[in-house]
């Protein structure tokens, strides 16, 4: 019997579709070359798989920190409705709403690798399935990752149960592969298979060009390299199991790079992420959706909406189903970023919205006295402050990243990489009022408490 997914006609018999999740970590959407990084032979393994099914060039993650993000792709909940709102839990209320426990109560095996504490919102969760990074190579270790793909599969089919199989790199998270630090080596991390000199490498756009910052960033694409390593190795383990057909594939990063503008902020570098996913006979291969705008809070709902479970009341993300085959959905076309808590230092609230012109930031912490700072600055940071002390330039992104102002204002057509603040200019005036509308209605649809000093 054929019955209708998506807009197409499947086999009855394919149900239930397994799902196999691929996480990178803090990989920035740029990077990848069929994403448009001009780098020698970085992602073949994810651009062949770009290749199998559709990508979207507007996907965003809601929050670019590794275990408030993930919170929110585990809920479908934004984390000031879930509890997440940082480096922890959900309120226990919510554990039985999220993705992986309804999958279970629904006859699926649930598997993990790496990123396990970030990964389970509700701590009292247990996996069906579990290997943590050390049990990996650090997290780091392609072989690694093909062995226990592989045995996690061959328990899924003697046991003859679907999965959702939740498979998390830790690459290219810091520290980067730098091959003269000896740090690396003796901890027994794997390289990747290609290494990268500094030249051949390109610095994004939001840092400046210099040489401390492009020598760190050629050891942030050794890592990428190595990400792509595990992707094939991940893949090769999925065609050799026989579930290929009926196995639905997302792979997207958990947020951006880690360096300044970038993760654990809320501009376009940090939130924009890479979104490919593969569904064998309802995506047409080779698909790219340039116009939608999604996030991670949509893909609890979209993953229960393709295997036709019925998601929870309370989610604040709805399914995309609907635009595999081409139809409309209203309100596509923004996102809502956030920033509540850090890893430390204390409360740094920020909220941005996207659109396809214009983001623009709300950053209420900003008093012009207090310094931000995370764990994410390394060798970039130093380059920079070291560069400020002559270049008058780098002095005042280098004031920015630290102390912000109120509100900022950026055209994503000419300056997507966020140079060149437009806030409190005149002939911005009408744009910063019907930004600002945009984000006072989201806030008050999303219940969000920032909304009070807003």
């Amino acid at each position: 019997m054929l019955i209708t997914i998506a807009g197409c006609k499947v086999d009855e018999k394919q149900i239930p579709y397994n799902i196999l999740f691929i996480t990178a970590d803090d990989l920035d959407e740029n990077s990848l070359a069929c994403l448009g990084a001009n780098v020698p032979d970085i992602s073949p393994n994810i651009d062949r798989f770009a290749a199998q099914g559709i990508r979207f060039e507007n996907a965003f993650v809601n929050t670019a920190i590794c275990q408030p993000s993930r919170a929110i792709l585990g809920t479908g909940r934004y984390g000031h409705n879930s509890g997440a709102m940082g480096f922890m839990p959900i309120a226990p209320s919510g554990s039985a709403n999220m993705l992986m426990s309804i999958l279970r109560d629904h006859g699926y095996k649930t598997g993990i690798l790496s990123k396990v504490r970030h990964s389970t919102p509700d701590t009292l969760f247990d996996w069906d399935y579990t290997r943590y990074s050390t049990d990996l190579g650090y997290g780091r270790d392609p072989s690694l990752y093909y062995q226990c793909a592989v045995e996690f599969f061959q328990e899924c089919k003697d046991e003859g149960r679907p999965f959702y199989f939740m498979v998390n790199s830790n690459d290219p998270h810091r520290p980067f592969f730098n091959p003269n630090s000896p740090n690396a080596l003796n901890r027994g991390i794997k390289p990747p298979s290609r290494l990268y000199a500094p030249e051949e490498i390109e610095v994004p756009g939001f840092v400046p060009d210099i040489p401390g910052v492009r020598e760190e960033v050629s050891w942030y694409f050794n890592s990428v390299k190595r990400l792509d390593d595990t992707f094939g190795m991940i893949m090769l383990a999925l065609e050799n199991s026989g579930f290929v057909d009926n196995t639905i594939v997302v792979f997207i990063s958990d947020n951006g790079m880690a360096i300044p503008f970038a993760k654990a902020n809320t501009y376009f570098a940090s939130n924009r992420s890479p979104w490919i996913m593969r569904w064998p006979g309802v995506i047409s291969p080779g698909e790219i959706d340039r116009e939608n705008f999604i996030s991670g809070v949509d893909f609890m709902p979209t993953m229960l909406d393709a295997l036709q479970i019925k998601p929870p009341g309370n989610l604040d993300g709805r399914s995309f189903i609907p635009l595999l085959n081409g139809r409309k959905q209203k309100n596509r076309d923004r996102v809502y970023c956030q920033i509540d808590n850090k890893i430390s230092g204390g409360p740094v609230p920020m909220r941005s919205i996207i659109t396809e012109s214009f983001i623009y930031i709300f950053n209420p912490w900003s008093d012009g006295e207090r310094k931000y700072g995370n764990n994410n600055e390394g060798r970039t940071m130093a380059a920079m402050l070291e560069e400020s002390r002559t270049d008058p330039d780098i002095a005042r992104r280098c004031d920015l990243f630290r102390k912000r102002v109120k509100e900022e204002l950026y055209d994503m057509q000419n300056d997507p990489e966020g140079l060149h603040n437009l806030i409190n200019k005149p002939e911005y005036a009408r744009v910063q009022e019907k930004m600002a509308q945009k984000m006072r209605k989201l806030m008050i649809e999303s219940q969000d408490p920032v909304l009070e000093i807003f």
